[in-house]
């Protein structure tokens, strides 16, 4: 199984490559996401609200402002109302005051903007980064929110290639990945490079680069740090939610892995989980939203429908 999956741990493992202390290119200005209202506005994110009916957050993953869901909000905007999040620092949005306990203090956050904006059991839809805070929220306040949908993403993403690492001793590597990519903006040309190996469309390996360049170099390695030392596979026994896990595994084909052993890996990390069902893309890279969109939609449209008929 240490073959397995390399691809997705170099995703976050490997993004230290990424940093240097050269200037940030300044080709295209990347995409903001602007709170609607500045009241909306958080210490840690921002949000954007789009539709009316059900309330559902939308988490991006690391270095990607709440833009990363557009295509999800144009299919779901008449059915739900969208409270997209921008996690700053990520994607050119303004770096926050501090980054100490980063994360933590996110998921606190977004707790809270739940409890004060009176949502009730709002989906959690999260890729990556974002779907490790879904779970983070859910395992700290089980009551608080609804069903989850969790994009390409693990409890515990430290410990893909070695299942009996702790929290406690990946802290020297994420340390090191913490020392190393703050000290820098990140390269463009390789930026690229590594975008290209998380989607296939051309235009959004550009978006995506451009992104990567302008975030914060202390956010994302604050980020990065506190997801590598933070291991909910047996918080997951807290979620009291159903959640629909979906994985990619075709990116890594090259790497040894398999559908089935891609699936396997997902299957021990969320074993604790109790009301979950895990899907696999067929084609899709990490960015599933973007490259099997039609399959992402239609897996979270029977995933929701059959949670709304079980709420009535």
């Amino acid at each position: 199984m240490t073959a397995l999956l390399r691809p997705f741990c170099a995703a976050l493992l490997t993004s230290a490559t990424l940093f240097t202390t050269a200037p940030i290119a300044s080709a295209s200005a990347p995409t903001l996401l602007v709170a609607d209202n500045p009241a909306a506005a958080h210490p840690n994110f921002t949000v954007r609200v789009v539709g009316k009916g059900q309330p559902m957050l939308l988490i991006p993953g690391l270095t990607c402002p709440g833009a990363v869901w557009d295509e999800t909000v144009a299919h779901y905007q008449k059915q739900y109302q969208y409270h997209i999040i921008s996690i700053n620092g990520f994607g050119g949005t303004a770096a926050p005051a501090s980054t100490e306990n980063l994360l933590q203090n996110v998921r606190d956050q977004l707790l809270t903007y739940v409890k004060t904006q009176h949502l009730h059991k709002p989906v959690v839809v999260g890729h990556s980064l974002g779907g490790f805070l879904a779970l983070w929220m859910s395992t700290t306040q089980p009551d608080a929110v609804g069903p989850l949908v969790i994009v390409d993403s693990l409890p515990f993403l430290s410990a893909v290639q070695n299942p009996m690492l702790t929290a406690e001793a990946a802290k020297p590597m994420a340390e090191g990945v913490r020392q190393q990519v703050g000290r820098g903006h990140m390269d463009a040309a390789t930026a690229r490079q590594m975008s290209a190996s998380l989607m296939t469309d051309t235009a959004r390996i550009r978006l995506a680069t451009r992104w990567s360049v302008a975030s914060d170099p202390a956010t994302v390695s604050q980020a990065m740090y506190d997801m590598y030392t933070t291991d909910l596979r047996l918080d997951v026994a807290r979620i009291q939610q159903p959640v629909l896990v979906l994985g990619a595994w075709a990116a890594y084909k090259a790497y040894g892995s398999t559908k089935e052993s891609t699936r396997a890996i997902f299957e021990q990390q969320y074993a604790k989980l109790p009301q979950h069902r895990i899907e696999m893309s067929e084609a899709g890279k990490h960015f599933l939203m973007w490259d099997d969109t039609q399959w992402f939609l239609a897996q979270s449209d029977a995933f929701l429908k059959q949670y709304a008929v079980a709420k009535k």
